[in-house]
């Protein structure tokens, strides 16, 4: 006989891990003890030898689905002759164990869901270890029902036998319930008076959408705001309320087949819909679609994509299998706000919104939004990260031991939190433009910390010293570690793409988004920066032009048009009356423009490559004033979809005399002109904007290919693609194909997004890494 005692680290708690290893066991005849650990999953176990390495094997190789072993460590013990194998209860020790994602309902529960002869038929809290709510539900670790939201139910004497039970898929499933002890569903009204409940609350909810209602249902991690997809007026309703005029609305669909007859569906696309993750998934609409909803100008204006997703929980399925239509199911808030997610509040926050509030009484420890995910040459690309993905790790291993927090940037803001240095980024948290939003990033800083009972000893910020995480930060009494923008963008790709490894090898990063505070005290944007043992260097960037107005100008693409058009043509520009960006102003306004530009009077200089999209879309007159942010570069975006062709636009590159000191400049001026002069000369909108991404991606090619000749590196040089200009899926495609093509290894992003949602993990690394070096230098 042999004893062995396993440590396991990973997703192990609540995905039926436990029972797994139980069965596994007891099959294989071998004795011992497993339990839930303060990091993750602790085994003892005896037998022959033989049969315990097949043990081993088979636990590596049969583990539940949601289950994943991230280490495994082995370690021999003195035999104690067990007779029998057992589930123990859970250690103590550090809390490092996992927490786990929400996960939509599995096949065997929803069979239940629908068979009118099990006990849980069209109950909307079903549930087992592979399915149902985890974060939203947890409180604390190890992940027990007492550290859940689930404590206020008491299970009845049916539901506490298959918790008890190893070889049910109930074995302690924390929120195991069902219609005589769980939670239950009620329909108010906008005075809170209750007009039904339970399974009538369902019906009614239904019947209320069909007849043209917003209702507020609270889902796993706050309300959604739902209405039938097929009713323009709805629709319309819906986006006045919530002060949403334009930006898309998500679609929920009964069925992949209901997507399918809305868009166009890949492989990889249905695999995601289908996934336990369940996010909303961009999909290419189809122009044939025999499946009626409101117009694409009132679901998604000016976009040819639409977001989908699938019902993730047993009440959304309950709800769609009885509409059997799409329904627009968008986030419970006011644009700006983040999601409520509380019964108690919500006739007060959405109350100017919904008709009806279908609610239940399962508490939510904390608001999660849905999850956005995008196809990019065949790969998953995060888009937003929550609900199904956070807060699992991302990335590596990072440099030290030392709890470092990071703050994040101020739009689509996240947390991270390094713990055994292990990267905990936390779900998507918005932009802190308000005070709901900085109390809701305050709240969420907090559940990060708690559950591993983490006290960090420094915290990662942003340069910008106006952003509220950067005020957050500098208030926090922690040693502060100030990181710029775009550094933290490329550290994060790096991160996403296991790059951190090997710091001999040098990375370039391509960094271009809307704005970031850069070294020098300008707007940085355009950027691409040499990763290296030494930090960062910026290689080159583009030729900075001036923003009149500053922050409005990325609310108003025509101000970042007037910026880009004087830097080319000086006062001139003035004169060019037939120019779509003059055209957009009144007489007035452009004589304060004229100043400002003239005098450099509110009108901060950019790099920004997000700032030339804007301009570019003001100019071709795609987008003059901006109603959410990326407006203008998606519409730039889906024209230039439509037409296929190899032309760019000339450009130059300012290259100094001393390359390993100062950084080229890639100058757009004979790109904007040539642009002009087509868009003058009658060339179509679409045209012009496939011939600039295609600049743009000439761009990069000729910056990569000057460092790679300046480094000499021995095999191909990576090529890191970061920022939100790189959401854009036309150009980060191409991009990507003519890296390649030209034998460079280009890398994205994929569990991460590349927008501001990923700072705050860049911001990890570049910290740790500071915190870790014998002779650190500035990661600023």
């Amino acid at each position: 006989q042999t004893r062995w005692l396993l440590s396991i680290a990973g997703a192990v708690q609540g995905v039926g891990f436990r029972p797994f290893i139980y069965r596994l066991a007891t099959d294989m005849q071998l004795t011992g003890w497993v339990r839930n650990s303060a990091a993750g999953v602790d085994i003892a176990i005896e037998g022959m030898p033989d049969h315990l390495q097949t043990f081993v094997q088979r636990l590596r190789t049969e583990p539940p689905v949601p289950a994943k072993i991230h280490t495994l460590k082995l370690e021999p013990a003195e035999v104690e002759g067990d007779r029998e194998f057992v589930i123990q209860p859970s250690g103590e020790g550090r809390k490092t164990a996992l927490m786990l994602p929400d996960l939509a309902t599995c096949a065997d529960c929803m069979r239940e869901l629908f068979d009118p002869t099990q006990r849980r038929y069209r109950y909307p809290f079903t549930n087992c270890t592979h399915c149902g709510p985890r974060h939203s539900i947890i409180t604390a670790l190890p992940y027990d029902r007492p550290h859940t939201t689930m404590r206020k139910f008491t299970m009845c004497p049916t539901c506490q036998i298959e918790y008890a039970n190893p070889r049910d898929r109930r074995f302690h499933a924390q929120p195991n319930a069902c219609p005589e002890c769980g939670p239950q569903l009620e329909l108010w009204d906008r005075q809170g008076t209750v007009l039904a409940a339970r399974n009538e609350a369902l019906a009614r909810t239904a019947a209320a959408i069909r007849a043209g209602d917003i209702l507020a249902v609270k889902g796993l991690g706050g309300f959604h705001l739902m209405a039938d997809a097929r009713d323009r007026r709805t629709v319309e309703r819906l986006r006045q309320r919530k002060h949403r005029p334009v930006k898309p609305i998500a679609l929920m669909v009964p069925s992949l087949d209901v997507a399918r007859s809305l868009c166009e569906v890949s492989d990889a696309e249905a695999d995601l819909l289908r996934s336990p993750a369940a996010p909303i998934v961009i999909l290419k609409r189809r122009l044939d679609s025999p499946r009626a909803i409101a117009p694409s100008s009132i679901v998604a204006p000016n976009n040819p994509y639409l977001g989908v997703m699938l019902p993730h929980t047993p009440l959304h399925h309950l709800l769609l299998a009885e509409l059997d239509f799409p329904i627009v199911a968008t986030s419970g808030n006011l644009s700006g706000e983040p999601i409520c997610f509380d019964e108690r509040e919500v006739r007060d926050r959405l109350g100017d919104i919904a008709d009806l509030f279908l609610v239940h009484d399962r508490p939510i420890a904390r608001p999660i939004d849905d999850s956005v995910v995008r196809v990019v040459m065949g790969q998953p690309m995060m888009m937003r990260r929550a609900r199904g993905y956070a807060p699992l790790p991302v990335g590596e291993d990072l440099s030290t031991d030392i709890t470092v927090l990071a703050a994040g940037a101020h739009q689509k803001n996240t947390v991270a939190l390094s713990v055994e240095r292990r990267a905990f980024l936390s779900q998507h948290l918005g932009d802190l433009d308000t005070v709901a939003s900085v109390e809701n990033y305050r709240r969420a800083v907090d559940d990060l910390q708690d559950p591993y009972e983490a006290r960090p000893e420094a915290i990662a910020c942003d340069l910008h010293p106006d952003y509220r995480s950067t005020h957050f930060a500098n208030q926090s009494g922690l040693e502060v570690v100030s990181v710029q923008h775009h550094h933290a963008h490329v550290l994060a790709c790096m991160a996403d793409n296991q790059l951190l490894g090997d710091r001999d090898t040098p990375v370039l990063g391509i960094a271009w988004g809307g704005t970031g505070y850069g070294t020098d005290g300008t707007l940085w944007g355009g950027e691409f920066l040499l990763i290296d043992r030494q930090g960062y260097r910026r290689v080159a960037h583009l030729h900075p032009f001036r923003l009149p107005g500053g922050d409005r100008a990325a609310r108003e693409p025509r101000r970042a048009a007037l910026g880009l058009l004087h830097e080319l043509y000086g006062d001139t520009l003035f004169s060019m009356t037939g120019l779509a960006p003059i055209r957009a102003f009144d007489r007035a306004d452009v004589k304060i423009m004229r100043v400002m530009l003239q005098q450099q009077i509110n009108a901060p200089l950019t790099s920004s490559i997000g700032r030339l999209f804007d301009a570019v879309a003001a100019i071709a007159d795609l987008c003059p004033v901006a109603q959410f942010e990326g407006q203008a570069a998606m519409e730039l975006e889906f024209a230039a979809e439509s037409v296929d062709t190899e032309h760019c636009y000339p450009f130059q590159l300012a290259i100094p005399k001393q390359f390993e000191r100062e950084a080229i400049v890639v100058r757009w001026q004979p790109a904007i002109e040539a642009l002009v002069a087509d868009l003058r000369q009658g060339r179509s909108t679409e045209y012009v904007a496939s011939v600039f991404h295609n600049t743009l991606v000439e761009m990069m090619l000729a910056i990569a290919e000057r460092v790679r000749q300046a480094i000499a590196p021995a095999g191909a040089l990576p090529v890191v693609l970061t920022g939100g200009c790189f959401q854009n899926k036309y150009l980060t495609e191409r991009a990507i194909t003519r890296l390649r093509a030209a034998e460079f290894a280009p890398y994205w992003h994929h569990r991460v997004p590349p927008n501001d949602g990923g700072i705050a993990l860049g911001q990890l690394v570049a910290a740790t890494r500071y915190l870790s070096d014998e002779e650190p230098t500035s990661c600023a």
